[in-house]
């Protein structure tokens, strides 16, 4: 007798997350056809996130569960590995140069901006040194509860980041005409027929699932991108995902980041929105240092490097990528290495420059 109100708790508990599920779902596909529907740069995936955030901010139970995020993200890694072309190969001459002032920028804007947060809200050396490190968020918390920082504040600063920088970026470079405002539409690959679909499908998953194993960071979607490039660099795919296939996987990605702010309650929002503004605006002119060095010094395009060096989260930006019509090789490839430098500096500084919690507390 019981195990009946524990079985019907947990048939409620599962109901909940369904019917919470199914909002998010229909949430985010309202804001992203209302952002497509005015012509937003970006519009699915920003309309989004924005929408998902609000309501979870109002207090809706909005989630998405892993496995559709992982559909999400195989989606969007098959889309982005069917833009690779021989043109796109060309220009990795010039990456080791970026990727190398890209790990120096990195280190500039951690240390930029938590010297902001110490200096003028007061943080701790831990908690400020993990907040300003651009991506790695999973890693980044973990890190945080180890360390006994501030996990409630850096999980605010590092969110906001990532939403500034998805709602903001397509605006500012649709608006200076820097890219198209209107979404990427691929009009030289055409539709794969049912058996292209079902081949690239496998191939993205078991490619997925061999750096899952390997602990590749990104897995599902870097994964699904190599597949995608290698079947279509060599020509034994000719076609891509269908149009709507596109549009869901970009409107997943949006309320993906827009679940971030059900983890997130008013009040910690509110008692670091400043923190989180004003370490955003250091990153974003120390970046923009690095970016004009780069621009004014290689061939690369404004809008490529642009994207490749927003301390944003990668899926997000890979996704930006895609609707921007901007290299997702070069964009991918900073972001992977970002993500590798930040995961394996960051214990290091941290231990070199943080102050162990106890001393905080004193």
């Amino acid at each position: 007798m019981s195990l009946i109100p524990t079985s019907f708790s947990a048939a409620v508990a599962d109901r909940a997350k369904i019917l919470g599920t199914i909002e998010t779902i229909v949430i985010g596909a309202a804001g992203g056809l209302l952002f497509l529907w005015l012509n937003l740069p970006g519009g699915l995936i920003s309309g989004a996130m924005a929408a998902v955030g609000i309501a979870a901010l109002a207090g809706r139970p909005v989630t998405m569960p892993p496995i559709l995020t992982q559909t999400v993200l195989v989606l969007l890694g098959i889309t982005l590995g069917s833009l690779v072309s021989r043109q796109l190969i060309q220009h990795m001459s010039a990456y080791p140069l970026t990727i190398g002032l890209l790990a120096l920028a990195t280190f500039c804007s951690t240390f930029g901006s938590s010297f902001y947060l110490q200096r003028v809200h007061g943080w701790d050396q831990t908690s400020a040194l993990l907040a300003g490190s651009p991506g790695a968020l999973s890693q980044i918390t973990m890190l945080a509860a180890e360390k006994g920082a501030d996990v409630a504040a850096i999980a605010v600063v590092q969110t906001m980041r990532v939403i500034i920088l998805t709602a903001t970026l397509p605006l500012l470079l649709a608006f200076t005409g820097i890219a198209p405002s209107a979404p990427m539409e691929l009009i030289s690959l055409g539709v794969a027929s049912p058996l292209e679909l079902a081949v690239l499908a496998a191939a993205a998953i078991a490619v997925a699932l061999l750096l899952r194993l390997a602990k590749f960071p990104a897995s599902w979607m870097f994964g699904a991108m190599i597949a995608s490039a290698v079947l279509h660099g060599t020509s034994l795919i000719e076609g891509g995902l269908p149009p709507w296939m596109r549009g869901v996987a970009l409107v997943g990605i949006g309320a993906v980041i827009g679940t971030r702010f059900a983890r997130i309650s008013k009040s910690t929002l509110l008692s670091h929105i400043n923190a989180g503004l004003g370490s955003f605006a250091v990153a974003i002119v120390i970046s923009a240092i690095f970016v004009t060095v780069i621009v004014l010094s290689t061939p690369v395009r404004f809008a490529d490097v642009v994207v490749a060096f927003a301390p944003g989260a990668m899926d997000a930006m890979l996704a930006l990528a895609l609707t921007l019509h901007i290299d997702p090789i070069f964009v991918g490839a900073h972001h992977l290495s970002r993500f590798v430098f930040v995961s394996i500096t960051t214990p290091g500084i941290v231990h070199l420059f943080g102050r162990p919690q106890e001393d905080v507390d004193d």
